[in-house]
């Protein structure tokens, strides 16, 4: 998945993937984080999620990298908000109040940009990426990451020879081949939700598995 074809999306209003609403996993979940106020959070791959909002009126600081500068843009006109805007050699900084958007690639974030970073809210960043940049994306999270951070994971499973994603399909067996050195990871929900995604079953899926996932500095073997 390069950057241009997620651009590309975005141009062409291919954009199933946004949602319309607050993500009721996250306003269901987000507090066993057991975050202090006013916390530094994360979101990797935020597009204009209205999550970021959510997370900025619930007292946050809010962090979010998106390739997309349209998304980003529309973002801050969507909301009513005024960003001043700041260019790096290789990344675009947008800031208005507690709400910080990257424009560009994740891969060219410097570790320095989460230093005080809390929490990580994970909803469309690790199943957007094929198998190979997943573990490349991981790596390189965790090499950002304080020692003392928490993240919200939220995927999709699903038998990928019936569908070519994004979406992608990642397992429990991957979470834990990813992240489980750095942290104790719990799967707190999972839920079958093909019956509520027709989409995804006009395209030949017989399941559709979401999971939410707590990871929690500590070592998670399996």
């Amino acid at each position: 998945m390069e950057i241009d074809f997620w651009e590309q999306r975005w141009k062409e209003n291919q954009t199933g993937f946004h949602l319309e609403k607050v993500n009721p996993l996250l306003e269901k979940f987000w507090p066993e984080l057991k975050l202090a106020e006013a916390s530094h959070v994360f979101v990797p791959l935020c597009g204009k999620s209205l999550d970021l909002m959510w997370l900025n009126k619930s007292g946050y600081c809010v962090t979010g990298v998106e390739c997309s500068q349209l998304a980003v843009e529309t973002f801050f006109r969507e909301h009513d908000l005024s960003c001043n805007r700041v260019d790096d050699e290789n990344l675009k900084f947008f800031q208005a109040e507690n709400i910080h958007l990257l424009q560009g690639d994740f891969f060219d974030m410097r570790a320095e940009m989460l230093a005080d970073v809390s929490a990580i809210y994970d909803r469309a960043a690790l199943i957007a990426l094929p198998a190979g940049i997943r573990q490349r994306y991981a790596a390189k999270l965790l090499d950002m990451l304080p020692a003392h951070a928490v993240m919200l994971l939220i995927t999709l499973e699903y038998n990928q020879t019936l569908m070519p994603g994004p979406p992608f399909s990642v397992p429990e067996t991957e979470v834990r081949a990813l992240y489980g050195k750095r942290f104790d990871i719990q799967k707190i929900h999972q839920v079958d939700v093909l019956p509520d995604q027709p989409r995804f079953a006009q395209r030949g899926l017989d399941f559709l598995l979401e999971s939410v996932y707590l990871l929690k500095p500590g070592y998670s073997p399996g």
